[in-house]
């Protein structure tokens, strides 16, 4: 999915400008929105790759002009939508309708060992790796419309395999209601000549983790 927050390689969007002593939140709004993004993943309705592709799909003219938990905010009131927590009529008021407690919601006491637990994506698989350390591959061009973690500017692009990583949850399919469906996960370099021509910095090299089905033998 070429969205919004694909901006990798591009121009014009200005310059990164790094925030020296940075606060882990800049305003309660925005631990706020953390824990009510939080909460209302555990209610089990969604997945992280759904969540992370309702962040991708909002329109750039918004995506652009929103703060890191806007964004957040704006795609969870797609999500409780979408899965009908919420409707229109709430959304709009501000405040949904009271209704029976739901048995996956996240009591306080558990939020520690929640967050301890993260969401890891591991997973076993019993196929052969197709490509092992050392191998040179080039990775797919992708026309898709739905989630994908290949960024455009690696797209159909050289590389080498680093290291193999296992077996992990595919996220293309997991977004859309597909299932994990894992597969293999390789840790892939690109030097930088290959992604930006003779503009690149001489020696520089990105490191990209990308699933199986993005690559191809060189």
């Amino acid at each position: 999915m070429n969205g919004p927050q694909d901006l990798g390689g591009r121009d014009g969007f200005g310059a990164v400008q790094p925030e020296a002593n940075e606060p882990l939140f800049h305003a309660a709004w925005e631990a706020r929105a953390l824990g009510i993004t939080l909460a209302a993943g555990a209610l089990g309705h969604w997945t992280l790759d759904e969540s992370r592709h309702a962040r991708e799909s909002l329109p750039p003219a918004v995506y652009y002009q929103s703060s890191y938990y806007e964004i957040w905010i704006r795609a969870l009131e797609v999500l409780l939508q979408r899965h009908d927590l919420i409707d229109a009529d709430d959304l709009a008021a501000g405040d949904a309708a009271p209704g029976p407690a739901h048995p996956k919601r996240l009591d306080p006491a558990r939020v520690p060992a929640v967050l301890a637990k993260g969401g890891p994506t591991d997973r076993s698989l019993t196929a052969a790796p197709r490509f092992a350390p050392g191998d040179r591959v080039v990775t797919r061009l992708q026309a898709r419309e739905g989630h994908t973690r290949l960024p455009t500017y690696l797209a159909g692009r050289p590389g080498v395999i680093e290291a193999d990583r296992g077996g992990h949850v595919f996220p293309d399919t997991n977004a859309h209601g597909g299932g994990e469906q894992p597969q293999r996960l390789y840790t892939v370099v690109f030097q930088g000549g290959d992604l930006w021509g003779t503009d690149a910095e001489p020696g520089s090299t990105v490191s990209a983790d990308l699933w199986e089905s993005y690559l191809e033998h060189a």
